[in-house]
């Protein structure tokens, strides 16, 4: 889609309302060079709603959400804010032929854990459209920009490593925390293959910033190690039994030769009966080896003024604003899957 005349507003569609949805959607609603036009909601309960309602803005925006695609298609927007937990190919495909750049936080980076036709369809998508789409987050994303950004300090890259080293307890989602392990027995067959698939889009993440260094990857591989509970742990949305998964280490690494040059992974336990392989640093340790050594830890703290119970939201903020901030630079990108590594500095807004 050609870029918007200069003096516009953006036109934006908001696609989903879910804990990073909505995030999403509050920001739109607050920004001068973005027009929310419409919203997408999965659930019957929202249709009709108003999208100041769904996410939290304290005055109505006349903007009702609706689960009518041919309506919000209707609209020609110049880009959708694109936030379901899982990509739907179908969804993704229908946006991007009618023009809708699109900006994504559902698990997609470069589209590489897609299937090969499922990514010609998506390729083949934004040349009927002449639309764009791009992924990012906070982990895999932000983390990947921040690793990528540290090495311009070094004469020689060896290895960019990226670990979210965490406890997700208060990530109120039992079954995504259940496909990553927790709360089953370690032995269970076939683990180590779900969490690997589960957490594929980091593998594209590890891909993209051997890419920008210039590595040419001969494989990607996998390892994870399960810490077990030494009691039990009851989180209220779901229960971690002594002796079950209540910690899981692994890395996506990609190899050329037989160097391991670019790893993207996880520390990560779950309640207060589990000692770790290395201690928890409680946010996300980003290091660069080579000449110098680089290292740095991004944490995720609140504002002063944050008066909201607990601190899970903060990570969906984190999570939603690399990809909503990034809209007015995919609208001006070129046709086709665009990275980080593709973009100009993606920055905020001053509030």
């Amino acid at each position: 889609m050609t870029p918007p005349r200069t003096g516009r507003p953006v036109r934006v569609i908001q696609w989903t309302t879910g804990n990073i949805g909505r995030r999403s959607l509050h920001a739109i609603i607050g920004r001068d060079d973005m027009e929310l036009v419409g919203v997408y909601a999965h659930g019957a309960a929202k249709v009709g709603v108003d999208a100041a309602e769904l996410a939290g803005w304290p005055e109505p925006t006349g903007v009702t959400a609706t689960d009518d695609i041919d309506a919000l298609l209707a609209l020609r927007p110049d880009a959708c804010c694109y936030n379901p937990l899982w990509p739907d190919i179908d969804e993704l495909t229908r946006l991007l032929e009618a023009g809708i750049n699109v900006c994504s936080s559902a698990a997609w980076i470069t589209g590489g854990k897609q299937s090969p036709e499922d990514l010609d369809r998506i390729r083949k998508a934004c040349a009927a459209g002449n639309s764009t789409i791009f992924g990012s987050g906070a982990h895999p994303g932000m983390t990947n920009m921040v690793g990528m950004v540290l090495s311009g300090a070094c004469e020689r890259v060896d290895e960019i490593r990226i670990t979210e080293s965490v406890d997700c307890s208060t990530y109120e989602s039992a079954g995504t925390q259940t496909a990553m392990g927790f709360s089953q027995d370690p032995d269970t067959p076939g683990l180590a293959e779900s969490v690997r698939r589960e957490s594929e889009v980091f593998a594209e993440s590890a891909a993209m910033m051997a890419d920008a260094i210039g590595a040419t990857l001969d494989r990607i591989t996998f390892d994870v190690e399960f810490s077990t509970a030494t009691g039990d742990t009851d989180l209220g949305f779901m229960q971690i039994p002594a002796g079950t998964v209540a910690g899981v280490y692994g890395y996506h690494r990609g190899w050329v030769g037989d160097r391991n040059v670019v790893s993207v992974g996880f520390n990560w336990i779950m309640g207060d009966h589990v000692t770790p392989p290395k201690p928890l640093e409680h946010g996300h340790v980003i290091q660069v080896f080579g000449l110098p050594n680089m290292r740095t830890v991004l944490h995720c703290l609140p504002p002063r003024d944050w008066t909201e119970p607990g601190f899970m939201d903060l990570g969906m903020i984190y999570t939603a604003m690399p990809v909503t901030n990034a809209v007015p630079a995919v609208v001006a990108a070129p046709p086709g899957i665009v990275t980080l590594k593709d973009l100009p500095p993606v920055t905020g807004r001053i509030g």
